[in-house]
This record gives C-alpha cells, structure tokens and sequence, in this order.
C-alpha cells in the first residue's frame, strides 16, 4: 500500500470520497487541496455508459477551452505551398512535408500537435504507425487534417482539447492550471462537459455518465454530482 506524506494526508481529510459535490463546492475542494509546489493541472474524469468495443458507441471529438489549457503547444503541419506560408503565419513551430515524413522515420517527434491538408495524407500514411500510438496523427474528426491550417492553428495553441474514450469507457483531460483560478477553471469545465454531452453516441442506452471527477496533478479526486450538471445541460 503507498505511503502518503502528511500534506497529502490533511488535505484528503477536506474530501469526503463517498459524497458527491456540486461544481461550485468541487472548484472550492480543488483549491484547498491543491498542495504542489509548482502550478498542478485542473484534470477532469469520466467513466462513460458506452461500450466502446462497438463503433456506433465511439466517443471522441474536441473543444476550444475559452481560457485555454495553459500549456505551451508545439504544432507542426503537413503543407506545401501557399497552405505552408499560411501555416507559418497562423503561428506553426513546423512547417514541411516529406522532409518532416523522414525526419519522423528518423526519430525526431519534438512537437505535441500535429495538422495536416487533406493532400498531404497520402505521404503522412507512412508515419501512422508511428504517430498513432502516441496520439499525434492527423485526424479529420478533430479538425487536424484541413484545408485551413491557419485555424487548425490558432485552435491548438489557444487551447483545443482532444478527447477520446478508451477501451473501459474512461474519458480523461486536462482543462487548466490551478493558478486560473475559480471563474476560468468553471468555464472551462462546462465548455468540455457540454462537448462531451453532445458527443453522446445515438446508440448509447441507459446511463451516460457514470462516474465524473476533478481533480489536480497532485491533489485527491473530488466526484461531482453528474445527474445535476447533466440536467443543468439540458
């Protein structure tokens, strides 16, 4: 069983693991339990009624934090030609084409996001397998494979979250820094919660959300009520 040092230890004793908050009272925890030296992430948590197994009952898509995530992105896109100088000006770290396909094949993946033009799919295929595994390919669900690179850009570095259920049905992101503070960190929360309502899968019965916390990179899961926050949705 893992040993918890005393800080960690006083500020479970704030949460009650059993209850189940309001958003107002989670945001308070999460403060008061936030106990790193550095600025901790705000992560939310899902466990999700779908069965992902199922492609009908695939859940993944992308939202534009209005307060971003405060982390730096480093985005590189796949473009030639007019669509590259585009790419350059919307604010890309990196911007090529198969001199980026080869550098990949050599090692290099020294960037976080990656965007591509449709045209540029057919050489970016033969990365896939190295991309896809670590979350970076070009996707056109999440509006990474495009023709306006300049707002797949500004989206990225501006705070474009991207979700995806994994194969438990658990959905995990990180939606600010504890330094945002209250206001920031509840608009951010309910910009991705709502996504996630309206990604709800048509085939999904029964409970859509099951489960649902926040909490920061070092502190303790504090769980929301989720009936509440759904209907406040609706």
């Amino acid at each position: 069983m893992p040993k918890h040092g005393k800080t960690y230890l006083e500020a479970r004793k704030k949460v009650n693991r059993e209850a189940k908050y309001s958003l107002e009272e989670a945001l308070d925890l999460l403060k008061e339990t936030a106990r790193a030296k550095f600025d901790e992430t705000v992560e939310v948590a899902l466990r999700l009624g779908v069965d992902p197994k199922y492609p009908d009952q695939q859940v993944r898509g992308s939202v534009v934090l209005p307060h971003g995530t405060g982390k730096s992105i480093r985005v590189l896109v796949f473009a030639k030609g007019e669509k590259e100088k585009e790419a350059r000006e919307a604010g890309a770290d990196f911007v090529g084409a198969e001199d980026f396909v080869a550098k990949i094949q050599g090692g290099w993946l020294d960037f976080d996001k990656a965007v591509a033009t449709p045209d540029m799919m057919g050489a970016v295929g033969k990365i896939g397998k190295i991309l896809g595994p670590r979350g970076l390919m070009p996707n056109p669900k999440v509006g990474t494979v495009t023709f306006d690179v300049s707002k797949a850009v500004r989206d990225l570095k501006g705070g474009k979250v991207e979700f995806k259920v994994d194969k438990t049905g658990t959905l995990h992101a990180g939606i600010g820094k504890v330094s945002f503070g209250k206001d920031r960190i509840r608009e951010n929360f309910l910009a991705f919660f709502e996504a996630i309502m309206k990604a709800k899968p048509s085939a999904a019965k029964g409970t859509y959300i099951r489960t649902l916390a926040l909490s920061t990179t070092m502190g303790i899961g504090v769980r929301l009520n989720a009936n509440a926050l759904q209907a406040e949705q609706k």
